[in-house]
């Protein structure tokens, strides 16, 4: 569990954070010359009947919000820090927004240096507090009079965390993880170091994890939590990351460790967006701001249709990114103006795989189920990947097949389709059929490949098409060919008078049958006629395909697979000159007739010439 500090500059975070766990988080010489907290800072802090929390100490001067918002992102609960000698301050109420934006939802408030002034300043002190908080999440939050100085208060602090701590949800252990990287560094001996607050799942020693947004496989060598050596951390546990594979240069604050197949960086994000009530800013398409999400601040534009963003007032608008970030529906982030800079609002990411040119959505309360049953309408006929809705819709990887229930999804494979898809693809896998009897009536049906490229799915949705509506009756396959079940090829008077001048032909023509093309010559007939005629001999067993364009009557290879049975002997190779004179064949007809008898297991070809296969002697 993570607490993270809140407040204005100069209102003693650090000090009190010193003063609870004996921890001094100010570890940079700048910070040490200057008295103030300029990066995050982290402490273990041990609370009576909870246990031990990360805490992180954040920077309360405005020009180091961002990095505040990197430690904000992703704690459990807040300790809001309120100077008693001086109130609410401008960073005080920043802060507050940003807890608000973020979802934290508990939270302690402490009012420190209270030893510096009078209960009556102190109680109107408290009383401002009420009123920031009063349409916050934090509304109601404990209050309690602390100095670190004196240690007063600081039982009673403790008490009030513990009992804050009590009231948040543990999270489930059985997540995906995802770690977003805040300090990377290098450690003599270990190499490699990471550190971060586990947002989900845990990571076990000696594990793979892929860093994204780079994507490359890196090994962990070692687990510290809170300080400790471990051999697994959890999901809101501080966590030090020795890795094995990539060098600190290429690891940075916004990177994150994940594992799993299903995370995936990205440019473009869907998310309901609200500005903040007192934020006077005319945001556009093209007006450029700041998105902070987990460790990540990079550039963005916000594209929001058919309306303006307005204070107060949540839309669903597309987000796109100078740099990808790693994100999961449900994820919160906050987004600042570059120049002046000012906090400008925030919000909830409903689809981290957006379409680049995706939809707007009616902004509000998504539940997961809505929201697939959304994305399934939008992915039509391609579906979407199973692996990838734990991450899509920010559930638990167990609770996907009963979402997929519960919005009577149609799974295919690896694949997942709306109701709406499979009703048009099974539509239209049954017209592309009659289409082809009409068009081609001796042909058995519509073979597979033609089907898959004229419903424009991948083959195992097309496969999973033509399985459903056969086992329902409404199609057939034979011949590797989908047809109507009642369909049966037949030919009519002038095709019955073609298959007689097609068969004599070929059969007066022995052992060096014309090509299709030359037959519809010599026949006078065009030559697609001729070709239906010729693949509907074929099917029959009446004709061989030696050639694509060159067919041989049933008897005709009978002849000469006999010459070659009765002439060949033993395991000798015999030359194409030899088999020329074997068969009476031409180069022409010899050398395709030889290559049909190899395909088919009749004949081997070596490295002088060929013998007969051993189950053909």
């Amino acid at each position: 569990m993570i607490l993270g500090t809140a407040g204005h500059i100069d209102h003693g975070k650090t000090t009190l954070v010193r003063a609870l766990t004996g921890v001094d988080t100010d570890r940079l010489p700048e910070e040490k010359r200057r008295g103030i907290t300029i990066d995050l800072g982290f402490a273990p802090l041990a609370l009576d009947g909870v246990g031990q929390v990360g805490v992180v100490d954040v920077p309360g001067h405005e020009a180091f919000v961002r990095t505040m918002v990197a430690g904000a992102t992703g704690i459990d609960f807040a300790l809001l820090v309120v100077a008693g000698d001086a109130g609410v301050m401008p960073q005080t109420r920043e802060h507050v927004a940003i807890l608000s934006l973020l979802g934290v939802r508990a939270g302690v408030v402490a009012i420190t240096k209270s030893d510096l002034a009078d209960d009556e300043w102190l109680s109107l002190v408290e009383e401002d507090v009420d009123t920031l908080l009063a349409s916050t999440p934090l509304a109601g939050a404990e209050i309690v009079r602390v100095s670190g100085v004196t240690g007063a208060g600081m039982d009673a602090l403790r008490a009030a965390l513990a009992s804050a701590a009590t009231r948040i949800a543990q999270r489930p252990a059985r997540d995906l993880f995802r770690l977003p990287v805040d300090r990377a560094f290098t450690v003599k001996g270990t190499g490699t170091v990471v550190t971060g607050t586990v947002w989900s799942g845990t990571l076990a020693r000696d594990a793979s994890v892929r860093l994204l947004p780079s994507d490359r496989v890196v090994r962990v060598r070692g687990l510290q939590a809170h300080g400790r050596a471990v051999d697994e951390v959890r999901a809101g546990e501080r966590a030090a990351i020795a890795l094995s594979g990539v060098d600190v240069a290429d690891v940075h604050r916004g990177a994150v460790l994940v594992q799993g197949d299903a995370w995936r960086a990205s440019r473009v994000l869907r998310a309901d967006v609200t500005l903040l009530g007192d934020v006077d800013a005319d945001i556009g398409p093209r007006s450029r701001v700041r998105l902070h999400l987990g460790t990540s601040d990079v550039g963005a534009r916000i594209v929001v249709r058919d309306r303006a963003l307005t204070q107060g007032t949540p839309a669903s608008a597309r987000i796109v990114l100078d740099e990808p970030v790693v994100a999961r529906g449900g994820d919160r982030f906050v987004l600042r103006l570059p120049s002046p800079l000012i906090t400008l609002g925030g919000g909830t990411v409903t689809d981290p795989h957006a379409p680049g040119r995706a939809r707007a959505w009616t902004a509000g309360d998504h539940s997961a189920g809505g929201v697939l049953s959304r994305m399934l309408e939008e992915a039509g006929t391609t579906g979407l990947e199973i692996r990838d809705l734990s991450v899509r819709l920010g559930v638990l990887p167990d609770d996907v097949d009963a979402l997929l229930l519960e919005v009577n999804a149609w799974r295919v494979g690896s694949t997942a389709l709306g109701d709406s898809a499979r009703s048009s693809l099974f539509a239209d896998a049954q017209s592309a059929v009659r289409e082809h009897h009409g068009a081609r009536p001796l042909d058995a049906g519509i073979p597979l490949q033609l089907l898959r490229a004229k419903l424009r799915a991948t083959d195992d949705i097309v496969s999973g098409v033509v399985e459903a509506l056969v086992s329902q009756g409404v199609l057939a396959t034979r011949q590797r060919a989908v047809s109507l079940p009642t369909f049966s090829p037949s030919l009519d008077a002038a095709q019955l008078a073609m298959r007689s001048k097609v068969l004599d032909a070929l059969l007066g023509a022995g052992n060096e049958p014309p090509a299709l093309s030359e037959l519809a010559r010599a026949l006078d007939a065009p030559v697609a006629s001729v070709t239906d005629v010729a693949r509907w001999l074929l099917r029959e067993g009446t004709l061989v395909a030696v050639e694509p364009e060159r067919y041989y009557p049933t008897e005709s290879v009978a002849r000469l697979r006999g010459a070659l049975a009765s002439g060949m002997a033993g395991d000798r190779e015999y030359s194409p000159a030899e088999l020329r004179d074997l068969l009476g064949l031409t180069r022409k007809f010899l050398i395709p007739f030889l290559e049909y008898c190899d395909r088919e297991g009749y004949t081997i070809r070596g490295g002088l010439g060929r013998r007969l296969a051993p189950a053909r002697e």
